[in-house]
């Protein structure tokens, strides 16, 4: 399993631990993603995501995942996201015509 966030691509950075004397080791900044189950108003059900704790309160911020997803773009997005992405913008064309 990938450490990358599925809504921001957030992933893994690298550093250094500097010691007191001033020694240099290299280290990994991991993201901070939990499991998380997301609703879809359009779709009418939730899907399970595995996101940084960031990018759940940016989904928060911006109105939903539904709201999320219309505004991310492609290339920071997962497949499976991605996939709900053209479902959503699908069933709202949908709906705009009936």
């Amino acid at each position: 399993m990938s450490r990358r966030c599925e809504l921001t691509g957030k992933g893994v950075l690298t550093g250094n631990n500097v010691s007191h004397s001033h020694i240099r080791t290299r280290r990994r900044f991991l993201p901070n993603l939990v499991n998380v189950h997301l609703i879809s108003e359009v779709m009418g059900q939730r899907y399970r995501f595995r996101i940084s704790a960031q990018a759940l309160k940016t989904v928060e911020h911006r109105g939903g995942l539904d709201a999320f997803l219309l505004k991310a773009r492609d290339g920071e997005l997962s497949p499976k996201a991605l996939k709900l992405k053209k479902q959503i913008k699908a069933r709202l064309a949908q709906q705009a015509e009936a």
